[in-house]
């Protein structure tokens, strides 16, 4: 019986990420697939190839992508751009919800921002705890004289805890940076390190005590 479980466990560890990875990569490209919609029936490849080959849409996707990111990078499509923007901000609901994804997008992907730079470690949810975070930036206005009426003058950072295993979803707070302990390890190591539930250490082997809890018949 010992055996079969760890013939099991180990089947399971070969399988299961291979069969996550597939799933999303399926998932990845299917949705991918439906932008060849926005052509027009005659062009659509189903239509001109007589059959449906995976994995086109991924390759339109990106072409697309890439034409938006060119255009918007010399003069004439930024003004499009400038005006675009303009535009939804006209919008009253449109508005709101534009502005606040905008944001998020541009601190995510610009090449200036600093978001999810770094993995620190903070106490969380109390001071007999503590837990892996991501720097996100600093408080400022407002937010910032509230803090420091609180704690006097001391320096305070935004972190983001992840919740595990799915990191998209967590908390954003605010701590004294010396409360926080930058960590060595990189933002993947790190979120691999939470989605694991602890389980893949950083720079080291699966979690040992693990490894024996497997190993013991």
């Amino acid at each position: 019986m010992g055996a079969l479980r760890k013939w099991l466990f180990s089947g399971l560890l070969v399988l299961v990420p291979l069969i996550i990875t597939l799933w999303v990569l399926d998932w990845v490209v299917g949705t991918l697939d439906q932008t060849l919609r926005i052509l027009p029936t005659s062009w659509q490849p189903d239509q001109l190839l007589g059959m449906h080959i995976p994995g086109l849409g991924v390759v339109f996707a990106l072409v697309v992508l890439l034409s938006i990111g060119a255009l918007a990078s010399n003069i004439i499509g930024n003004r499009i751009v400038t005006w675009w923007h303009a535009l939804l901000h006209r919008i009253p609901v449109v508005r709101s919800i534009y502005s606040g994804v905008k944001q998020v997008s541009d601190t995510l992907f610009s090449e200036k921002g600093n978001a999810f730079r770094k993995a620190v470690l903070v106490r969380w949810p109390h001071d007999q705890m503590w837990t892996i975070a991501f720097l996100t930036g600093t408080p400022a206005g407002n937010v910032l004289e509230h803090l420091q009426a609180q704690g006097g003058d001391e320096a305070f950072v935004s972190v983001y805890v992840p919740t595990t295993p799915n990191p998209t979803g967590g908390y954003f707070v605010m701590v004294r940076q010396r409360d926080c302990v930058e960590l060595s390890m990189s933002v993947d190591e790190a979120l691999t390190y939470i989605v694991s539930m602890g389980v893949i250490v950083p720079g080291g082997p699966k979690n040992p005590a693990v490894k024996a809890a497997i190993a013991t018949p």
